[in-house]
């Protein structure tokens, strides 16, 4: 088996080299390593010449306009001659002996789809913790409709080891898009792999760091939230899959749009009507949401913001999400 390590890079010059290191500290038989510079301004896209030139047997670089982060990744798969897609963020890094483990698994599991693992967030001190990636399933290989709620762990599409048959076989690539692209694809994936296995290990490390994609304050952004998830109930809809997924939909839904959002756009401006705009997509798609079984499993401080949101209290979930920091 071989597998293909896709790293988008966009104006990451200063933290590139943490990630393609760590790659690189690692057991990379089989592997090859596709650094697709999005049209960086930076000096990324010299360095991802000098790591090619470096190790030209592992390393291949592609240079494009910048179209995002999806395009990016779509580039990389194209470009691709593994058997295997490990995604890679240009500002993490793999956990010593990953490579190793998921090779270990992917030969153990033959017939697995997708192998999904677990993470560490890692601030920019340095200091790392373990992650909360959504509920955790006792079974480690299963199928999504015997695991459903599977579906609500974290969206992120670095998070497992992806068979390039369930890209290919179901015409599933990420779209042209900054923000949500993993949400929107991951789910799609993972609705359409016949088998997933859940490694306890974790094997990556997600530096949560100001001035990322996710940590951005560019308020209308948040807006684009509403077609990503139309997009992706749409396509539930359309595969004959809502009804098996209604919960879990739901609560992505109301986890995602109604929560996430609405926490990030009231820490700006509890006056937004952006507010109002998340608040209505979800009760016209879930006109039933506040009996979603899966809110009750959210941990502490997300059901206590959840309450704050369905009751309109923004100001109060500025004040307790900023008080947390």
């Amino acid at each position: 088996m071989k597998i293909s390590i896709i790293i988008p890079v966009y104006n990451v010059e200063s933290w590139l080299p943490r990630s393609v290191e760590a790659i690189l500290a690692n057991d990379t038989a089989d592997c090859e390593l596709l650094l697709v510079d999005d049209g960086s301004e930076d000096g990324s896209p010299a360095l991802c010449d000098r790591y090619a030139a470096g190790h030209p047997e592992l390393i291949r670089v592609i240079h494009q306009q910048n179209a995002g982060p999806g395009a990016a990744r779509n580039a990389g798969i194209a470009a691709a001659t593994g058997d295997w897609f490990l995604f890679v963020d240009s500002d993490d890094r793999l956990a010593p002996k990953a490579l190793t483990r998921l090779r270990e698994a992917a030969a153990a599991e033959k017939d697995a789809d997708v192998i999904s693992f677990q993470f560490y967030k890692e601030s920019v001190a340095g200091e790392s913790w373990e992650a909360w990636s959504g509920p955790m399933q006792s079974l480690s290989s299963f199928a999504l409709a015997e695991q459903p709620a599977f579906l609500l762990t974290q969206p992120s599409c670095w998070l497992r080891l992806w068979k390039r048959s369930v890209f290919a076989d179901n015409g599933i690539s990420f779209p042209n898009v900054v923000w949500y692209e993993d949400v929107r694809t991951v789910t799609k994936l993972l609705a359409k792999a016949k088998k997933i296995v859940n490694l306890p290990d974790h094997l990556y490390y997600y530096l949560d760091r100001p001035g990322s994609i996710m940590n951005s304050s560019q308020l209308p952004r948040n807006r684009d939230i509403l077609p990503a998830f139309a997009d992706i109930l749409d396509w539930f809809e359309a595969e004959g899959l809502t009804k098996t997924y209604y919960d879990e939909l739901c609560a992505l839904t109301v986890q995602h749009v109604l929560l996430a959002a609405s926490v990030r756009v009231a820490r700006i401006d509890p006056k937004s009507e952006i507010l109002e705009e998340l608040r209505g997509f979800t009760e016209e798609r879930f006109p039933d949401w506040k009996q979603n079984p899966y809110s009750k499993t959210l941990p502490r401080l997300k059901r206590l913001a959840l309450f704050l949101v369905s009751k309109r209290q923004f100001r109060l979930v500025r004040f307790l999400f900023n008080l947390k920091g």
